[in-house]
């Protein structure tokens, strides 16, 4: 999910938590375990921190071990004990149980996008990522907004209000796992082109009626399509060029740490008089025919690397940042 989700939810839970009358009982507590759900459902996105650091630290790190098994305790136990430090006198077994609640309640549900996290660390570094839910939900946001704002006018009682909240959202997440599984099953009987040993990923968007579809044919390749209401359109078939500047680029450091975390990635090559330039591109996110997510490296004629990018930018703005001139 993204920031604001995070944060809405956050807050709806310290609502939720009025459930537990020693909460509800008690203002100080009810304070304390209002910043554990908050920061708690903040925390596993600490890790935004080493985009100061570099853009190639940041893609292969985020969702990463700051999502795993063992910091869902680490979080929440560093989170609840220094809270339980400044509100001396209050019973911290309700913070620790509300802030693990918000910071496991975060991890769970960024397994629903299409980035996916390394939930199950140590156990396997496998990118875990069902592609049920858009990273922005306008229902999930709006549903748990206008509680909170409800909440805040006092006009309704904070335990029934975000006990039925909750209710609807984890029959959303049903409804929408089942929608998913609806429309994945559908593309398989609309392809008529399928063969053996293709895989079909539907990936959701903001639209509830649109989804994008990747399917992986066994050489490595991926066909690039959409799912408009019920019409199936293939768009693109996406290759990685065979050529020595694509495996040089696997070496670099940056490329590394793309691959590392995309198993969706394909490359192509711009010769240029100078040398070339090799973009790697997940091909799940495609947005006004680019694909926005790219390592992007610019070698010299004998391979060795000028300059490179990793991260979220339009051909354009690469292009500029990267210094490319092409023509």
């Amino acid at each position: 999910m993204d920031t604001a989700t995070h944060f809405v939810i956050g807050l709806s839970l310290a609502g939720l938590a009025y459930v537990d009358p020693a909460v509800a009982a008690s203002p100080t507590l009810a304070a304390a375990v209002l910043l554990g759900t908050v920061i708690g459902s903040q925390a596993p996105d600490f890790d935004g921190l080493l985009r100061f650091k570099s853009n190639a630290l940041y893609v292969k790190n985020h969702r990463g071990i700051t999502h795993s098994l063992p910091f869902l305790v680490i979080w929440t136990a560093l989170i609840s004990g220094i809270l339980s430090l400044l509100f001396s006198g209050v019973p911290s077994g309700h913070i620790v149980l509300w802030t693990g609640i918000a910071v496991c309640l975060h991890v769970f549900s960024d397994l629903f996008n299409t980035y996916g996290t390394q939930a199950f660390r140590p156990v396997t570094e496998k990118w875990i990522s069902w592609n049920i839910i858009h990273i922005f939900d306008p229902f999930i946001f709006t549903l748990h907004a206008l509680a909170v704002l409800l909440w805040s006018t006092g006009a309704v009682h904070p335990a029934p209000l975000f006990t039925v909240v909750y209710i609807l959202t984890v029959f959303y997440y049903i409804w929408r796992t089942g929608a998913h599984s609806m429309r994945t099953r559908e593309v398989m009987r609309l392809d008529e082109s399928r063969k053996p040993g293709e895989r079909y990923f539907v990936i959701p968007t903001i639209s509830y009626n649109k989804w994008h579809v990747v399917k992986s044919h066994p050489d490595g390749s991926y066909q690039i399509g959409v799912l408009n209401g019920h019409t199936l359109e293939w768009r693109k078939h996406a290759v990685t060029e065979s050529h020595p500047a694509v495996e040089h680029s696997r070496k670099h450091p940056d490329v590394e740490a793309f691959l590392y975390f995309s198993s969706f990635a394909v490359a192509e090559v711009e010769p240029l008089p100078w040398g070339y330039v090799v973009r790697w591109a997940d091909v799940r996110y495609r947005h006004r025919r680019q694909y926005p997510f790219v390592a992007v490296l610019v070698m010299d004629k004998n391979y060795q690397p000028i300059n490179t990018y990793v991260g979220w930018l339009s051909s354009k703005k690469m292009n500029k940042r990267l210094s490319i001139n092409s023509g």
